[in-house]
């Protein structure tokens, strides 16, 4: 395992472009800091997001994997051409050549997936407690670690994103063909959920219980948008009439359809590089 794993990081540090990507993507990571100095002062009129509470225990945790996710993107194009590099380079058919079994193929690469996404949940776990112990109100170890399940939901995330996207450059062959499909794919479940939801279920929560299944749906439920949750947007909207109903916490059942779909990726990657002529 240790072997399989030294291959790919070898791989991947060797690549100019996925080496600045990787170290783009952990320095972005580090920008969510910059949120606590954003300030607005017109007049009467101040607005610090730091005092709005975004970096309280526990709501921080939330506030943090929900944004780290968004910035997935960067490690998914490096997932993407760690397989395409794999085809164009040759590679590929040299590691056969050389011993390396097709399961020990995917096997390293999921692997890789794994650590990079253990590796983002590590970084984000020290941020947080940096940020929260720096600007939270509420420090009692209580307080602080409570909530973490927004940690495993972000790790789970980015496992079945990530895996997905192995998948995807696998399947493809090409990182740009790969990335585009990613996006098609995107605009597909966009646009099933809007016709369950405006035509054939309108009103009604069956949509979101089938859209629920959906691979990029699915993982999108794991963490979802914490802004509502901030009690300065709350008393907004009861002033003017609207109040939230939406789901904040982290369900079983959603980590569990993420964990499924990562199977079928892992398990369809192996199928389709066991089936074909390389």
């Amino acid at each position: 395992m240790k072997r399989l794993l030294s291959i790919e990081l070898q791989k991947i540090w060797m690549n100019k472009a996925s080496r600045v990507l990787t170290l783009a993507y952990f320095i972005l990571l580090s920008f969510i800091a910059l949120f606590a100095s954003i300030k607005f002062e017109l007049g009467a009129f101040k607005f610090h997001l730091a005092e709005m509470g975004i970096f309280n225990f526990p709501f921080i945790w939330h506030f943090n994997t929900y944004i780290a996710s968004i910035l997935k993107l960067f490690l998914a194009i490096v997932i993407v051409s760690m397989m395409a590099n794999e085809y164009s380079y040759g590679t590929l058919k040299q590691n056969l050549i050389d011993g390396m079994s097709k399961q020990e193929f995917i096997l390293s690469k999921f692997v890789t997936v794994v650590l990079f996404a253990f590796c983002s949940t590590v970084f984000v776990f020290i941020m947080t407690l940096i940020l929260g112990f720096s600007f939270s109100s509420y420090t009692e170890l209580s307080i602080v670690f409570s909530q973490l399940e927004y940690l495993l939901a972000f790790f789970v995330k980015l496992v079945g994103f990530f895996s997905f996207c192995l998948f995807l450059g696998i399947l493809v062959k090409r990182s740009a063909f790969a990335l585009g499909f990613l996006l098609v794919w995107n605009i597909i479940e966009g646009i099933v959920k809007g016709i369950l939801n405006f035509k054939i279920f309108p009103e009604s929560k069956t949509a979101d219980y089938i859209t629920q299944f959906l691979p990029l749906e699915s993982m999108s439920n794991l963490i979802v948008e914490p802004f509502t949750r901030l009690s300065v947007v709350k008393n907004l909207g009861e002033q003017i009439g609207v109040e939230s109903l939406k789901d904040y916490d982290v369900h079983f059942s959603s980590i569990l359809i993420v964990l499924i779909w990562t199977s079928i990726f892992m398990f369809s990657s192996h199928n389709l590089l066991k089936s074909r002529d390389l």
